[in-house]
């Protein structure tokens, strides 16, 4: 039990991270049980070791990969903890606990430990939202995403921006981009994020290091979280990334379920189980058309890379259209469901139109349609329904 301790003490001190990410005044912190999910990356570790370096000797953070957890339970930690006058408890990637019943454990800490406060995260969005049930009447459950452009600019250490809604973006954009340009040189800024700057290990790296960063994050859902939470084989793992290499070189991609299938030699039930696996991953993206047809609904309509910095590492950067694509839905996705429309790129909420380009890009494929916008990559400003792309990364 000591060398927990140990580790905790020792990650809390050497913490230097003065800026919290989005998220972290979102969350009610008061609240007894939270779960914080993401991908790989993005943030979820420094999050809590912020946290946990804020509650002193009354918190305790652990990564439940370590080897400590092959022996002793959560609820071991918890009872000692709670007995030595721990109030906080901060439990890492959870789906890497070597037990199958963790969502147990937590229930039971939860009804047993009245004052104890439980936050924890996992990397796994498909056994995350597996489990959860049985904690749904307890748990109150956060996603944190990788950085905005905004968060970008800010952990560049050299700017203070605060976020704006989408209300406000799409009815009041010319006024709001206009004072960030006054700030900064914001297209050099942008094309610099697109390369590298979603996941905040940016900070630390090189643009060479952080590509190879990002292909082992995909390698690592591939070979580590998946077979964690499905029983799968090695042949399998290997048609994955046969997918991944297929669809790099197709994306934005309008699946051929018969021929994709043919191409990767599975069935085609096992082709829609590989895009849930990899979208709950974050490494893409899938998106229905905005139809309500149920037979229409189990097959993508469109499918892109979850982020630029995904194609950056994966050699795909140069297809522009794509990475615009990717960005946008990124960023969008916070604000609601995405849908692929006959007509323009995305329909979000059912309500609003986006059709996606450079800054030459025109209206006709949206022409009289209600609620839609252009969303224009390499302009400072926009005017009228015309937004700069840009400025969608201050969403959040």
């Amino acid at each position: 039990m000591d060398r927990i301790y140990e580790i905790s003490d020792r990650l809390t001190k050497a913490l230097d991270a003065p800026l919290h990410r989005y998220l972290y005044d979102r969350i009610a912190w008061n609240d007894r049980l939270i779960m914080i999910k993401g991908a790989r990356g993005v943030g979820k570790t420094t999050m809590m070791v912020q946290r946990c370096k804020e509650k002193g000797e009354k918190g305790i953070y652990a990564s439940l990969d370590q080897l400590f957890f092959n022996e002793h339970t959560i609820l071991e930690l918890a009872d000692y903890h709670y007995k030595h006058g721990g109030t906080h408890l901060y439990l890492d990637e959870v789906h890497l606990y070597p037990r199958p019943n963790w969502e147990q454990e937590l229930k039971n800490i939860y009804d047993s430990y009245p004052t104890l406060h439980i936050v924890f995260t996992g990397s796994s969005l498909l056994h995350l939202n597996s489990k959860i049930a049985d904690l749904s009447r307890r748990v109150a459950v956060y996603e944190l995403r990788g950085l905005s452009f905004r968060e970008y600019l800010n952990f560049s250490g050299k700017y203070n921006f605060d976020s704006f809604n989408l209300a406000d973006i799409l009815n009041n954009h010319r006024a709001l981009a206009s004072s960030v340009v006054s700030k900064t040189n914001v297209i050099a800024e942008f094309e610099k994020y697109l390369k590298k700057g979603y996941y905040p290990f940016f900070m630390e790296c090189s643009e060479l290091t952080y590509s190879q960063r990002i292909e082992r994050l995909v390698l690592a859902v591939i070979d580590i979280d998946i077979p964690a939470i499905t029983s799968i084989e090695y042949e399998t793992q290997l048609k994955l990334k046969k997918l991944l290499v297929t669809l790099a070189e197709q994306v934005p991609f309008v699946p051929n379920i018969t021929n994709l299938g043919r191409d990767i030699a599975v069935t085609r039930n096992q082709l829609m189980k590989f895009f849930t696996l990899l979208s709950e991953g974050a490494i893409l993206r899938t998106l229905m058309d905005d139809t309500t047809q149920p037979k229409r609904a189990a097959k993508p309509e469109k499918i892109l890379f979850d982020n630029p910095s995904v194609m950056q590492a994966l050699g795909i950067f140069s297809k522009i259209g794509t990475v615009r694509e990717s960005f946008v839905a990124s960023m969008l996705s916070i604000e609601g469901n995405l849908h692929a429309p006959k007509d323009g790129d995305f329909l979000l909420e059912r309500t609003y139109l986006f059709e996606v380009g450079g800054k030459a890009k025109g209206y006709s494929q949206i022409a009289d349609k209600p609620n839609s916008y252009i969303i224009s990559d390499n302009i400072e400003t926009g005017i009228g329904n015309r937004i700069p792309m840009w400025l969608l990364g201050f969403l959040y």
